[in-house]
């Protein structure tokens, strides 16, 4: 049986939905897996995906069994899969870097990180560690904001010849110079951002796609979004925000019929509601113009777990990386790019990112 073997940086919610997830479908058929956008991609099945090396730097994962600590606090998400057998694999102690922020250590012990006292890792460790192990593919879930940490990985991974995906919104693989160096090494990288399966982002999305196909001008909007875990936690420090509004705002703007003024667009990452655990909730407002100049508007209200809601994503996205290891492909992925990530190297509108990344599946287009 074929094995797609992942690393990952950060065992939090969104790498414990996951690791649910490969377990949970493991143990089902193709005509009993509900919550997937494909069964097989590949030859591989969402079973066919394995841990074997992981880092965080929480107290409490760090030196536990990966099937342990992805049920260890600060994690809060759903839990769908209880039953996961010892992995083998120890979660070592990361790379710290920026990746912490300092106003998480006011808040109770079951909400923040606890910093590890092990030493943090180098970059030889880390780099010795991805050769021994052998992963396929690097997963990237480090906190918004975690810019030189993300660097770190980064260079980690094209030094020991890894395959990336970068979830979260530093920009790699839609950054030429990063994506160059994937490309030089024959590496292959999908990112930035992960989309949700049925998250604020792809909705608001399909809706700003839909005013532009049936001529409603969209005068103002916005995408408010609230949540308990750490990612919410942690962005409550502004400054680390940046880039996740970036991704987030030119995930929508991409898909406007002409670029909205930034006055006119607004989309944040609002507050952190600590009793909403890993529940998302995401308020849209769209306020447009049909025919005759009439005004008119929509308002939306969106309430998800927001780990599982990743993970729908993640669980192709890994295994479209490995089709392109497996064809000998490198450089950023432009077609899974697009379909699963805000912030792709090339923008396009979902209907016709799926097309490609279906294309991209069956061998009709290289990348």
């Amino acid at each position: 049986m074929k094995k797609i073997r992942i690393a990952v940086i950060g065992v939090g919610n969104c790498a414990s939905s996951l690791l649910q997830g490969i377990y949970y479908y493991r143990n089902r058929k193709a005509d009993d897996a509900c919550g997937l956008m494909h069964w097989m991609i590949g030859g591989y099945k969402p079973g066919d995906i394995e841990v074997v090396a992981a880092w965080d730097i929480d107290s409490r994962k760090v030196g536990k069994d990966v099937a342990c600590a992805i049920f260890a606090p600060p994690n809060c998400t759903h839990v769908f899969q209880r039953d996961i057998p010892p992995t083998g694999v120890k979660v070592l102690m990361g790379h710290v870097g920026d990746s912490l922020s300092a106003h998480m250590e006011k808040y109770p012990e079951n909400r923040r990180f606890v910093l590890s006292r092990r030493p943090e890792a180098t970059r030889q460790e880390v780099v010795a560690c991805l050769t021994k192990a052998r992963p396929d593919v690097l997963l990237n879930y480090l906190p918004v904001g975690s810019e030189k940490a993300a660097h770190f990985y980064m260079e980690c991974a094209l030094e020991a010849g890894v395959a990336v995906i970068n979830n979260m919104p530093v920009f790699i693989a839609s950054n030429k110079t990063w994506a160059k160096r994937f490309r030089q090494r024959n590496i292959p990288i999908i990112g930035d951002d992960v989309k949700s399966q049925i998250g604020a982002t792809i909705i608001h999305r399909s809706l700003t796609n839909l005013f532009r196909q049936r001529g409603v001008n969209l005068d103002h909007t916005y995408q408010l979004n609230f949540g308990g875990n750490t990612d919410f936690l942690n962005m409550k420090n502004s400054e680390r925000l940046h880039s996740k509004k970036e991704s987030k705002t030119e995930a929508i703007q991409s898909v406007t019929a002409e670029r909205m003024a930034n006055d006119d667009i607004h989309i944040s990452p609002t507050d952190y509601v600590p009793w909403q655990n890993d529940n998302k909730v995401a308020y849209i407002r769209m306020e447009g113009r049909i025919f005759g100049d009439v005004p008119m508007n929509l308002e939306l209200r969106l309430s998800v777990e927001d780990s599982p809601n990743s993970a729908g994503v993640v669980i192709d996205a890994i295994r479209c990386c490995k089709l392109a290891l497996d064809r000998g492909i490198g450089g950023a992925l432009i077609s899974p790019s697009a379909f699963f990530m805000k912030h792709p190297p090339s923008q396009y509108p979902d209907d016709e990112a799926l097309k490609m990344t279906e294309s991209f599946i069956s061998g009709n287009r290289s990348r």
